[in-house]
């Protein structure tokens, strides 16, 4: 198997974004990861590309035994069979002007080996050779992985239409894994939102995990990690069951799209050196640990590859791209949310196409609307927000909650319910109102501000394939990281490519700080939006945690005024303003005086 051509993969977006995206990419050798959230979603995508291409299809109802994990399956089949078509017809096509072979070579970043022998191709005057080299060509190139994403923390208990709990194994996380497992799929899964010991323990059960005796591993496991710790203990953990992992990819606490998963001031650009300058001893450790259990099962003995390291989040440059490959020495980097305006990649119906390309970056913020309690990356003009500001307005606040995927809180239900639900808010919201607590009017803000993700994520990609469903109230709601800010037109495939090769410009005029000084900047203003959070007096417990958040943010600081100014051949156009910003933002920093006063209180 040869080394994938493309450095560069796109990410999960979002439960639809993406659910057909390897359809659009991957006979052009690019990777892309699947949400296994919405298995209603993936069935209804299922039925629809069946009709599409012809393929014979048979309804997996609700009803049916082990439905979410055979849906997931059978859909993940489908995809395989299509991207092998596709593959195999782009394979044998022409090398001629606006073929298949042709643009798929022509994505291909200037750096590779393969491209490069394509350059010599097209330059070859004598016909046998030139048709050798085409024939070399071909065969040295694949498709991108079809691969697929399970948030752990979405791991929801089941129960079958009489109400009764169903075993642990039906639950949406291993149901999803279980789908994938099962799937003919050859490519990688990736494990995001945190450390889910049953997940984990799951994925033991299937063969495909493992190395065969060649050290070839079918089905992938990559980890979404956030820091060198949680590599280390995640890895460690399921080296001790003789599962290797093969890629850890690490994202931006804040400046990503969908859920932001905060650190406490940790910096991306200090995480990615500690894992550069440890990671021998990182992979060496876990390595070893992997040995002993491939030892004690008597398993065949291997040498799995290294692990891969690639980072995503914010980046919006070729030079930012090529930066964290050559300094960081990673393998590879994602990129998400400018893919959201490439209408042949992502799934965003016209209405919110258009609401994402005239978005500046006050239409963009860190909301509460998520029911998982997690900080969420919004758009003010969603039709998702509009529409549950509207029904509060006329007081019928929350969601229908038709997929119940986020469905978690007992307060007042004996089986879990979603917090953005109509039933819980309207419990919760009857609750404050008969509360003497003074705070009771934001704590009612608090609860409507939840709203459905698990559904209206999955709302444009209905929408824009016209596909009908039981369910008819569309309210898009789309994630995008703040990045979209400086993206502003609707792009092409070879557009948003060539852009991130360095071979054409598609951000828009506004002023674009370096992708480390933005994040710097959101963690900032995360930090005082938490100092506002809290009362007059701070807590003991609340001062150490502040105070370990500032030195981590000025600890970083000198960290990226260290790296700009020792590597003066680096951002040379930006270099400057960097260091400017480095400054304001460390003296904005140390002016914050913490103790057991909030200083946000002293200020006012």
């Amino acid at each position: 198997m040869f080394k994938q051509l493309h450095t560069v993969h796109i990410p999960v977006m979002g439960t639809g974004f993406s659910i057909d995206t390897p359809l659009k990419v991957a006979h052009y050798g690019i990777s892309s990861v699947i949400s296994l959230v919405d298995d209603t979603l993936i069935e209804h995508m299922r039925k629809f590309y069946c009709q599409q291409y012809g393929e014979p299809y048979q309804e997996i109802s609700r009803r049916d035994p082990d439905c979410r994990a055979r849906r997931i399956t059978e859909y993940l089949n489908l995809l395989d069979r299509l991207v092998s078509k596709q593959f195999a017809a782009l394979k044998s096509s022409a090398f001629e002007k606006g073929s298949e072979i042709t643009k798929y070579f022509e994505l291909l970043p200037e750096r590779s080996c393969v491209k490069k022998l394509y350059n010599a191709m097209l330059a070859t005057k004598d016909a046998a050779s030139k048709q050798k080299l085409q024939e070399e060509l071909r065969e040295r190139i694949q498709p991108g992985s079809i691969d697929v994403n399970i948030m752990t923390k979405l791991d929801r208990t089941n129960y079958d239409l009489e109400g009764n709990e169903l075993p642990e194994e039906f639950s949406d996380a291993l149901s999803a894994l279980r789908g994938y497992a099962q799937s003919t799929l050859n490519s990688a899964i990736i494990l995001s939102a945190g450390f889910n010991r049953r997940l984990y323990a799951y994925i033991e059960n299937f063969k495909d995990f493992y190395c065969d005796a060649a050290g070839q591993i079918k089905k992938k496991i990559v980890l979404k990690v956030s820091d060198y710790r949680s590599c280390l203990t995640q890895g460690k953990f399921l080296a001790k069951k003789g599962l290797w992992v093969s890629e850890y990819r690490i994202e931006s606490g804040l400046n990503c799209g969908g859920h932001a998963f905060v650190s406490n001031g940790l910096l991306l650009g200090p995480i990615l050196e500690e894992i550069k300058t440890r990671k021998n001893e990182f992979i060496g450790s876990v390595r070893k640990i992997y040995d002993e259990a491939i030892a004690s099962r008597k398993m065949p003995t291997h040498n799995p590859p290294s692990p891969k390291i690639t980072v995503q989040g914010g980046i919006g440059t070729a030079q930012e791209d090529l930066f964290l490959q050559e300094y960081y020495d990673a393998d590879g980097t994602g990129w998400a949310t400018p893919f959201l305006l490439v209408p042949e990649v992502s799934n965003v119906d016209d209405r919110t196409l258009q609401k994402l390309v005239d978005a500046d970056e006050n239409d963009l913020y860190l909301s509460n609307s998520s029911p998982m309690g997690i900080p969420f990356n919004n758009l003010k003009t969603a039709e998702s927000n509009l529409a549950q500001q509207k029904r509060f307005a006329d007081n019928h606040p929350g969601s229908r909650c038709p997929r119940g995927h986020l469905a978690f809180n007992t307060e007042f239900t004996p089986h879990p319910i979603c917090v953005a639900s109509r039933q819980y808010q309207k419990l919760k919201i009857d609750q404050l109102a008969k509360s003497a607590d003074p705070d009771a009017v934001r704590q009612i803000s608090d609860v409507v501000v939840k709203t459905c993700i698990c559904f209206d994520l999955g709302a444009s990609v209905l929408m824009k394939n016209g596909i009908v469903t039981e369910d008819k109230e569309r309210c898009p709601a789309i994630c995008p990281g703040p990045n979209l800010a400086y993206f502003s037109r609707i792009m092409t495939l070879a557009q948003m490519i060539d852009h991130i090769y360095g071979r054409t410009n598609v951000l828009n005029n506004k002023p674009r700080p370096h992708m480390f000084i933005k994040e710097l900047q959101l963690y900032l203003d995360n930090f005082m939006e938490q100092l506002r959070h809290c009362k007059c007096t701070l807590t003991e417990t609340q001062v150490a945690t502040f105070e370990e958040f500032k030195k981590n943010l000025l600890d970083g600081v000198a960290y990226y005024q260290d790296l700009f100014s020792k590597n003066a051949d680096i951002f040379l156009e930006q270099r400057q303003e960097i260091l400017t910003c480095l400054a304001q933002h460390k003296a904005k920093i140390e002016r914050l005086h913490l103790s057991k006063v909030n200083p946000l209180y002293v200020s006012r």
